[in-house]
């Protein structure tokens, strides 16, 4: 449960939550809007929206001169953006400068720096879209990446989303650091609570996988994104449906989607499973063959990656449960928190099932590594494996289904879990 201080404001003298008194920063807002403009009237009204509206300051967001900005260098390139790194010479609104009469800004350290989000083809008819991944933006704050305003490059012309800097990167280059089974099993935890949070706001993803899952301090986890992301209660009017278009990374992608069905909670939780395979075995999923019709029509058929057999089995039976094929039967995320992870952050492993098979993994990586084995941090991608988002034009696929075994490993692990000892191994070998 959230909890909330109030002080008094020394303005209006009325009592506000947090030091955040809304009427009158949203009237110091007001006052500001005939000094700036963004040139583009969706734009300006959305800012303007936002600051009228803002609750707490960790939500603000502004229009940002260009200039603003210094040692502006582009560090990354997605399926439909481009990102650069920068400078914010001013930081963030902190609160009201009473005596000056003007905001008082914080940039301590590192606060300054920035990450510029620049949109490919970004016109007035697809302006919408970009609005509608900055509303999500600022719905999702406190589980993603944050929000701090929009600027527009003086050369191209370009509207920028201005975001906070993950400096660690995404968590595909965090997982090359060869970390330890604690990590990852925090990783997974981290990702499940606050996508549990994200779906409870009716917020859909649609676009998940480790590229965009950023690492920031203290080894935090933040969901970024939502360039494909709707929120449920504006949906696609039924009466007059647009194109249906499948993007995204073809490993992360339901096979119900890739089949043409809408995109629910549960493809999202699909994309999960594929992301906890990666972070505990460390090698992305189908890294050896083309990203291309036949992989879907083989994963539509229930064709998966194989779970190694020294691979945790609670964690395996999550991994499979997630990858389903059957929607119905996929855990939520609370499902998943409750199952697998409640009261993990807080226990000593030793004291849990989990922890007597991460002993076990740990004892078998120890031996490979004796044994001069390759490790799982130095592979190579087929040159037709992608892994950022584009545009997936696929027809005429098969309906999902699960591959042959699929209920009896299921079964298999099950059984395992409630028959193990301390003579077991805590290991199991899926390749029936």
């Amino acid at each position: 449960m959230t909890s909330y201080s109030y002080e008094i404001c020394p303005e209006c003298n009325q009592k506000c939550k947090n030091s955040w008194c809304r009427p009158c920063s949203s009237k110091h807002f007001q006052d500001d809007f005939n000094n700036w403009t963004s040139g583009n009237d969706k734009i300006d009204k959305f800012i303007q929206n936002a600051q009228l509206t803002v609750e707490r300051r960790a939500r603000i967001i502004e229009w940002m001169p260009y200039d603003r900005f210094k040692d502006v260098k582009q560090i990354g390139r997605g399926g439909f953006g481009t990102i650069h790194y920068a400078r914010w010479i001013d930081g963030r609104i902190e609160e009201w400068d009473i005596e000056n009469q003007k905001w008082k800004r914080k940039n301590r350290g590192d606060e300054g720096e920035v990450a510029l989000k620049t949109f490919d083809n970004l016109n007035s008819n697809n302006l919408n879209d970009t609005l509608n991944e900055m509303k999500i933006h600022l719905k999702a704050d406190l589980y993603g990446i944050e929000f701090y305003g929009i600027t527009q490059d003086p050369e191209t012309h370009q509207y920028v989303m201005v975001l906070y800097y993950a400096k660690d990167g995404n968590l595909r280059e965090y997982l090359k650091r060869n970390i330890n089974w604690e990590q990852k099993l925090s990783i997974l935890w981290e990702i499940t609570t606050k996508m549990s949070s994200i779906h409870k706001l009716n917020v859909i993803h649609q676009d998940f996988h480790p590229g965009n899952i950023l690492t920031s301090t203290s080894d935090t986890m933040l969901i970024a994104d939502f360039g494909l992301s709707k929120l449920m209660e504006e949906e696609e009017n039924p009466n007059s449906p647009g194109e249906k278009k499948i993007i995204g990374v073809l490993p992360y992608i339901a096979p119900e989607v890739l089949c043409g069905k809408k995109y629910t909670k549960a493809a999202d939780v699909y994309a999960f499973g594929m992301i906890a395979y990666e972070t505990v075995t460390g090698f992305p999923p189908y890294l050896d063959i083309p990203h291309d019709l036949d992989l879907a029509i083989k994963i539509c058929n229930g064709f998966r990656p194989k779970i190694p057999f020294h691979i945790p089995r609670i964690i395996a039976k999550m991994i499979m449960r997630c990858w389903d094929s059957r929607v119905e039967h996929r855990p939520t995320f609370d499902e998943l928190f409750d199952e697998s992870w409640h009261n993990y952050k807080f226990r000593n492993l030793k004291d849990m099932e989990i922890g007597f098979q991460i002993q076990k993994a740990k004892e078998f990586s120890a031996n490979q590594e004796s044994t001069n084995a390759t490790t799982p941090l130095n592979y190579q991608t087929h040159p037709q494996a992608f892994y950022t988002s584009r545009l997936l034009n696929y027809s005429n696929l098969p309906q999902p289904k699960n591959e042959e075994n699929f209920e009896r490993k299921l079964e298999v692990l099950t059984k395992s879990m409630f028959d193990s000892s301390t003579e077991d191994s805590g290991i199991i070998d899926l390749d029936f």
